[in-house]
């Protein structure tokens, strides 16, 4: 970011501080941020915020990347993150290595039961769901989880077996 993105943020930042908290907005100080809507800075700052917060929306967000088909991937699970954007798991197979598997977001992957403590590295794994576009990379997003006799439905509206 160069350095009149910066103060552009920065000014950004002290005209929302000015806004939202009414004992700034008689401090003279902050009272030429009321001209800098004519010059165009509220606007531009408003606009670079926008375009960053929707870009890195758009990066982990939607199905364009993975195959229309599903597959189902059995393995063992090495790593469990319940982090976001999205849990995911690293799954290892017996014949095709790694696989990254990802889940839905936080609250979805909770709403379908699998949350921290349901399953952990070592268990037994069959995940249903779409892999990526790319057959070089060991990734799927998953719409379903097995582990031992408890199914996780993480996308019920996307399950194309049963």
């Amino acid at each position: 970011m160069s350095i009149i993105s910066v103060q552009r943020l920065e000014q950004f930042q002290q005209k929302c501080t000015a806004v939202l908290r009414p004992e700034l907005r008689e401090n003279k100080e902050i009272e030429h941020f009321r001209g800098a809507k004519k010059n165009g800075n509220t606007l531009v700052a408003a606009a670079m915020l926008s375009v960053a917060f929707a870009t890195g929306a758009m990066a982990h967000h939607g199905w364009s990347w993975a195959e229309a088909d599903q597959i189902e991937l059995a393995g063992t699970i090495e790593k469990i993150s319940m982090g976001g954007p999205h849990p995911t798991l690293n799954v290892a197979t017996a014949n095709d290595g790694v696989w990254l598997v990802e889940l839905g977001n936080p609250r979805q992957t909770e709403r379908s039961g699998f949350v921290e403590g349901v399953a952990k590295p070592g268990d037994q794994v069959v995940a249903l769901g779409n892999r990526s576009q790319d057959p070089k990379e060991k990734r799927m997003k998953a719409v379903r989880l097995t582990i031992g006799d408890k199914r996780y439905d993480i996308y019920p509206d996307r399950i194309k077996t049963n």
